[in-house]
């Protein structure tokens, strides 16, 4: 069977930037454009040229990709040609093999938002195409509010299409700009572009996430004819985001009928790196990954309930949809209180450790942790912890280091500025190797600004362990969440620390008390052990 090419154009650099509180340098958008190159996909939209000095400075200096590089921004104004549109022109100036320009499609965006007669629009988005097309480059059309615009206005809306395809648009562009419409909306009006004229060939569709169904949209038009999809990694976009590639490429490559139907030029390889652009995304906008996300999430495959685990070890298509290596994740067995010892023998295996089913250590393990959770701790995302937790029952868990005591304090003063100022400091008596050890740190950064009182613990414990001190030089805190459990006089503080190292080993550990800091200083604990763990191993 001959497979139809499916065309993936990838928008993160442009519309997913226009996420809230997203803002990307010249450097990152070089780093995600040769990240998505690697990918495979088809084009990559870098932002509109002359629109803001990161735009024009990517430009600039772009990649050198093999996808087909593509400068975005709109059609002529009235009142002026092509060729003299000074707006046009910054697009133009790019240089890129690929423009994309969006324009008018609904009629009352062009009397009321434009302020303009329909046919005088119609007439900027064929000098638009016309332009682009005589310069030799590839022309792609972004009918803005399309699916609104049919809906009120049917032939008015294909009209526009029509005007830019017409005039050799490569690509006609149908936009759910409101991510208003529904799946089977968007299916009956693609049908609908076809019929009047527009090959599927020349389709392509984008779509906002406003109703949580972006991704249905995008395969509905598909479904339809459309052989161009937009996205965004992550699905990043204005308000609730747009089409999310992380999830589309594996479902087009993996799910039937589109796995035998389209080839959309993301290789196996490729998919299997889908889970690393992802987190390296997130790395990048320092936002945490989000762990529900579809195929690339830390809990899409995490099976918490005994009865699951318990038929995950047997067959894991029971409770999985696609085995996680196919996208570079993993299946991850959590320890809580609703685990059986399908879960622990499972997790304990993954550990490096071997036990038999029915040792008595198991029930002891299984007591333990769902005393604990009671108390307030967490197994279930904190591995490391649980690790510790179940070598310390087997008796498997080595005694590095014995800490005798710690004090931290914070100092609230005016420096010479006077400018008050926060110093936390902290004092760690250890003993290793039957020799007590004394540590101070101060919780100062380079810049002289206080990094907190945890800091201060964390350096002051690393700053001296003996001989296991080299072992620590290169971990590093990544992430520090705090949840108040309980309520009232009796509450309750659970810290979780996240942590890694140069191997790119990340591990979570949790630490509980009515105390922040004792919380704190525990998961850290645990978070150092686990390390040492490894790195003796």
């Amino acid at each position: 069977m001959i497979k139809e090419r499916l065309y993936l154009y990838d928008t993160t650099l442009r519309d997913g930037q226009q996420t809230q509180g997203v803002q990307f340098s010249t450097a990152e958008k070089n780093q995600i454009a040769a990240a998505l190159d690697a990918l495979g996909v088809d084009y990559i939209e870098g932002g509109w040229p002359g629109a803001n000095p990161t735009d024009s400075g990517f430009f600039d200096e772009a990649p050198e990709t093999r996808a087909t590089m593509t400068a975005f921004g709109m059609t002529k104004r009235a009142g002026r040609s092509a060729a003299n549109d000074e707006v046009l022109a910054a697009v133009m100036n790019a240089g890129t093999p690929a423009v994309c320009l969006v324009g008018k499609s609904h009629d009352y965006h062009v009397t009321h938002a434009l302020g303009i007669e329909l046919e005088e629009n119609l007439e900027n988005i064929r000098a638009s195409i016309r332009h682009i097309r005589a310069a030799g480059r590839e022309a792609l059309f972004d009918a803005e509010h399309f699916f609104d615009g049919y809906k009120d206005n049917p032939d008015y809306a294909v009209a526009a299409c029509r005007a830019a395809y017409d005039e050799g648009a490569r690509w006609v562009v149908l936009c759910d700009t409101n991510g208003g419409t529904l799946p089977d909306e968007v299916g009956r009006i693609v049908r609908a572009v076809v019929a009047a004229g527009i090959p599927g060939d020349h389709l392509g569709i984008h779509t906002h996430n406003d109703m949580d169904t972006a991704v249905a949209c995008t395969l509905a038009a598909i479904d339809a004819g459309a052989r161009q999809v937009q996205g965004t990694l992550n699905g990043l976009g204005e308000r609730c985001g747009n089409a999310n590639l992380t999830t589309l490429i594996p479902t087009l490559l993996l799910k039937q009928p589109y796995a035998d139907q389209f080839d959309i030029g993301v290789s196996r390889a490729g998919l299997a790196g889908l889970t690393k652009l992802s987190r390296t995304l997130d790395e990048i906008l320092n936002r945490v990954p989000t762990k529900q996300a579809a195929y690339v999430g830390a809990s899409a495959f995490a099976h918490k309930a005994g009865l699951h685990a318990s038929a995950i070890l047997k067959d894991p298509s029971t409770y999985e949809h696609i085995d996680p290596a196919l996208v570079g994740n993993a299946r991850i067995i959590p320890m809580s209180n609703q685990a059986g010892q399908s879960n622990l023998r499972r997790r304990l295996s993954e550990a490096g450790l071997s036990v038999e089913k029915g040792d008595p250590a198991l029930a002891r393990i299984l007591d333990r942790i769902k005393t604990r959770e009671a108390e307030g701790y967490s197994y279930d995302t904190a591995q490391a912890s649980f690790e510790i937790l179940a070598r310390e029952e087997l008796g498997q868990l080595p005694s590095f280091f014995e800490v005798k005591r710690y004090k931290v304090t914070v100092e609230r003063r005016k420096n010479k500025y006077d400018k008050m100022v926060s110093l936390s400091e902290a004092v760690v008596v250890v003993k290793v190797d039957g020799q007590k050890l004394l540590s101070v740190s101060e919780s100062m950064d380079e810049t002289g600004n206080d990094r907190g009182p945890v800091n201060a613990l964390a350096k002051a414990l690393i700053k001296d362990l003996g001989r296991y001190s080299q072992m620590l030089d290169d971990m590093r805190l990544v992430d520090f969440k705090v949840r108040i459990t309980q309520g009232g006089t009796e509450a309750v503080t659970r810290v979780i620390i996240d942590s890694e190292d140069s191997k790119g080993r990340r591990w979570s550990t949790v630490g509980v008390s009515a105390n922040i800091i004792d919380a704190s200083f525990e998961a850290l604990l645990d978070a150092i052990r686990w390390k040492l763990l490894r790195d003796e191993a």
